[in-house]
């Protein structure tokens, strides 16, 4: 992930950059720069690494400036160097960002046709160009921003500075989050509160689609031109990196965190439609010569796990076992010779999963097998990183809420990348395939805020729930883990008691349970097993169960009496689970705060399972 942090003050605000990247490099470290405009020019400093290699530099200039920027970084487009680090700077222009600018290719091919230079490998730089070849028209630096804007397709979020303007500060969010911190006489951006709160403890959440314009005495914010009001926000001044922000709960914040997080996941495999040459280089041998997966896994990640699979074996034809850590780690599994074992954990710190991967490896070792490791977790130095030969980040950042929500797509995300960097490996997997898939990868952030924007659908069907004691959840397929895992949200945080089943599975037992008081969720992306899934629609509605549908907007599925149809995006089937995962985390959340129950802190349960 990456960090901005920019303001515009009366006194030098460069220690209070620098204090700012600080306080955001848990979502970047892979460089960090800052651009301050002062003595008519902008005064750059960039390093590669942690953020005090860049205060060591900036000390020993002696840069100062009351107009700055300043970005920590995760590398995405091009390698941790100095020339791809930020700010981005074209003529008298300086840029950070945050996100992905998918369309930068085709953008870059046009500026530089018009007579640019790219030091950087970045899609960011673009961005820089841009707004330098729309001020040659005589427009204003924010009227130039607002025409580049709609030029740039993708999840972003920009601040920007001129050295013509030494009194102007802009952002711009996208579907990347983005904070104004209010002072007095003095204003800040930044992606997370966290790094402002040394300053301010007012804040103004910008919307998506928002533009706004900082100087020192006030703050206005544009959508596509027109001038609208953003409230302030006082927080208390104790307030940490684990604040909810304008949102009610962790959870819900962090469900709506979700486009960003799957495109911080994505941005370290994908460039375009194509893998990234650098993704799990290391790993190439391993892949190589591996037979077999075996996944261990608990709770949600095992879900994540069920899902993928379907994945190795339907795209890439790798057998794959899937097995809850608790009983793989006692049952002494038999250790198969060039075999991956894949151990999921958000915090990589998980008791069982741990145990089970140390035996493993330590079984292998007697019996000379040769085994590889890999973890997919949410935290770098966590032990799993540490203990297994290969990881792949999910890049989520901090999950507060117990019940886990972006880590789990964020870990099916990874899941899928990992699926593909494998089959490209072995040659199992057609090169016009693993593009169409990473295409619908590359837009999947997109497609998850349009299921977002179900919510208020979603709360009305809540309120049918609220006296409910029993629920089952329904899906085929790749939808059956996604099942599982909207009936273990349900129960996790209202307390109501939920199954997950595979629809085919009804008439074997589950159908005994469905009466008049029994609601029945259903999952029915538009695939091949639809028509299948439609007829056990009928089964239930026979039994005189009650319908709620999370139904594909070209299923041809329609509400009626005792059946309730949210229409979800259109996805790619091997995708669906991502986007389906959504509407289950909102239904699950709203019946929970309806009820009132502790969402965050559901009794009986904490965060990361960390003993036995």
């Amino acid at each position: 992930m990456c960090g901005i942090v920019g303001g515009v003050a009366e006194r030098s605000i460069t220690n209070i950059l620098i204090e700012g990247l600080k306080r955001l490099e848990y979502r970047g470290y892979d460089s960090a720069g800052v651009a301050l405009v002062g003595q008519g020019q902008i005064l750059r400093e960039r390093r590669v690494g942690k953020v005090v290699n860049l205060e060591s530099a900036v000390t020993e200039a002696q840069i100062l400036g009351s107009l700055g920027i300043a970005h920590t970084r995760w590398a995405t487009h091009g390698k941790p160097t100095e020339n791809n680090a930020h700010p981005h700077v074209s003529d008298q222009v300086a840029v950070v960002h945050n996100g992905i600018i998918e369309n930068y290719q085709e953008l870059k091919q046009d500026l530089i046709a018009l007579g640019y230079h790219f030091s950087s490998e970045t899609d960011s730089e673009v961005v820089a160009h841009l707004i330098t070849e729309a001020l040659k028209s005589g427009a204003p630096l924010l009227q130039a921003v607002e025409q580049i804007v709609p030029k740039l397709k993708g999840a972003f979020a920009l601040g920007i500075v001129h050295s013509d303007y030494p009194d102007e500060l802009i952002a711009v969010r996208e579907g990347s989050p983005l904070v104004i911190g209010v002072g007095i006489g003095e204003n800040f951006i930044s992606s997370d509160q966290l790094a402002l709160l040394p300053v301010t403890n007012r804040f103004m959440y910008l919307e998506e689609g928002d533009i706004a314009l900082l100087t020192r005495e006030k703050i206005e914010v544009f959508v596509q031109g027109q001038l609208v009001e953003r409230p302030v926000k006082e927080l208390d001044a104790t307030v940490t990196n684990t604040s909810k922000g304008n949102y009610k709960h962790y959870m819900l914040k962090e469900i709506h965190e979700q486009p960003e997080a799957i495109q911080q996941t994505l941005s370290q495999a994908l460039n375009g439609n194509a893998l990234r040459e650098d993704f799990l280089k290391d790993a190439v041998i391993d892949f190589n010569q591996i037979q077999q997966i075996q996944i261990i896994a608990c709770g949600t990640s095992y879900h994540a796990g069920m899902i993928a699979k379907y994945w190795f074996e339907q795209l890439i034809d790798l057998p794959c076992q899937v097995e809850i850590a608790s009983e793989f780690r006692y049952r002494s599994p038999v250790i198969v010779d060039r075999t991956l074992y894949i151990c999921i954990s958000q915090s990589g710190e998980t008791a069982d999963t741990l145990a089970a991967l140390r035996d493993t490896q330590k079984r292998a070792a007697a019996k000379h097998l040769m085994i590889s490791t890999l973890t997919i977790c949410n935290v770098a130095t966590s032990s799993m990183v540490r203990e297994t030969n290969h990881h792949l980040l999910t890049l989520a950042g901090p999950e507060i809420g117990v019940a886990s929500t972006k880590a789990f797509t964020t870990q099916l995300t990874a899941l899928m990348l990992l699926v593909l960097k494998i089959g490209q490996v072995k040659q199992t997997l057609a090169d016009s395939v693993l593009a169409e898939i990473a295409a619908d990868l590359w837009h999947l952030p997109k497609v998850i805020l349009a299921a977002l924007q179900k919510d208020a659908s979603i709360l009305g069907l809540s309120e049918l729930f609220v006296e409910k004691n029993h629920c089952l959840f329904l899906g085929r397929g790749t939808e059956f883990p996604i099942a599982l895992e909207g009936a273990l949200k349900l129960k996790e945080i209202s307390y109501i008691h939920a199954e997950g089943y595979a629809a085919g599975e009804l008439k074997h037992g589950p159908l005994a349970l469905v009466d008049n008081d029994m609601p029945v969720v259903i999952l029915a992306p538009k695939d091949d097993m639809l028509d299948k899934l439609k007829s056990n629609m009928e089964e239930v509605q026979a039994r005189g169960g009650e319908l709620f549908v999370f139904a594909d907007e070209n299923s041809g599925i329609q509400s009626q009496d005792r059946q309730h149809v949210v229409k979800i995006p259109s996805v790619s089937n091997w995708l669906a689970p991502i986007v389906y995962s959504i509407p289950v985390q909102l239904l699950s959340y709203h019946v929970a705060v309806l009820r009132g129950t502790d969402v965050d802190q559901p009794r009986n349960l904490a965060k990361s399972v960390t003993v036995e």
